[in-house]
């Protein structure tokens, strides 16, 4: 997992988990010493760069993780448990998947590989659930993931320090009918084909993970250290991308244009970060 690292998190009613998770959670929400909000990230992070580091690196932790993302709205708890060590199984297919095996077999040994393949094999044949409750992408965040939010979601932290943040909140429920009157906007105004993979993709996530009443948080994340506080302050991409859609839908194809382009010229410049850094 990158610094320069942005998520999209699922946090799930309390009320939604088994009786003996449900319990797991309440007590971790009272505990002193879990990892509060500024630094959980931060400790997510460390964690999984001491397990590259050691020799010989580990894919993926021997347990999984018992910590998660908490949130508390109106009264009600929310969690989203960290599911390292199913993350991190996932990313390592990906990476394989990606990278001809001679070249895979200089970051990861041969043995560490086995056992990692092997975990999560046993894991889907277990029956268990392979989705995680937590998406991530490096250096950028993609389109389809400003779609489910609102400007007024928006809920800035411009410190200087690891409490720096750019976050959106809403309910899953809202943001599935936002991604979905895109998709008909889309449609009926270009065709279907203008639906990307990534949005039918995001629907879908949403709807095998999330509970009916649970909350999606788009997190900046890494990225927001990529930006000055000019540039943190004047990032508007969600709404940017709702005004577009609106544009669409009112037949104003100058306005999406603009719109599009200077999306696309923003996110241009801090991917290029990748290449020089």
């Amino acid at each position: 997992m990158l610094p320069y690292t942005a998520y999209l998190r699922v946090y799930q009613p309390i009320e939604s988990f088994a009786p003996d998770e449900r319990r797991r959670w309440e007590e971790y929400a009272r505990s002193a010493d879990r990892p509060r909000r500024a630094q959980a990230l931060a400790a997510e992070q460390a964690e999984i760069l001491g397990r590259l580091m050691a020799t010989p690196p580990l894919v993926a932790p021997r347990e999984e993780s018992r910590n998660a993302y908490l949130r508390r709205v109106e009264g009600r708890l929310y969690v989203c448990p960290w599911e390292t060590r199913l993350r991190s199984w996932r990313a390592f297919t990906e990476f394989t998947e990606r990278v001809p095996p001679a070249l895979s077999e200089v970051f990861v040994p041969d043995r560490e590989a086995e056992r990692a393949e092997e975990g999560y094999r046993e894991w889907r044949a277990s029956g268990a659930h392979i989705r995680p409750g937590i998406l991530s992408s490096n250096w950028v965040v993609p389109v389809a993931w400003f779609v489910p939010f609102a400007d007024g979601e928006r809920r800035l932290v411009p410190s200087a320090g690891p409490t720096r943040a750019l976050l959106y909140l809403t309910r899953t429920a809202t943001g599935l009918e936002r991604l979905e009157r895109t998709a008909a906007v889309l449609t009926e105004h270009v065709g279907r084909h203008a639906v990307s993979a990534a949005t039918e993709g995001l629907v879908d996530w949403l709807r095998a993970v999330a509970h009916p009443g649970s909350l999606l948080e788009l997190d900046y994340g890494g990225l927001v250290h990529l930006l000055d506080d000019e540039r943190l302050t004047g990032e508007r991409s969600v709404a940017e991308v709702a005004d577009a859609v609106e544009a669409l839908a009112a037949g104003d194809a100058e306005r999406v244009v603009e719109l599009r382009d200077r999306l696309l010229r923003r996110w241009r410049s801090i991917r290029a970060l990748e290449h020089a850094n």
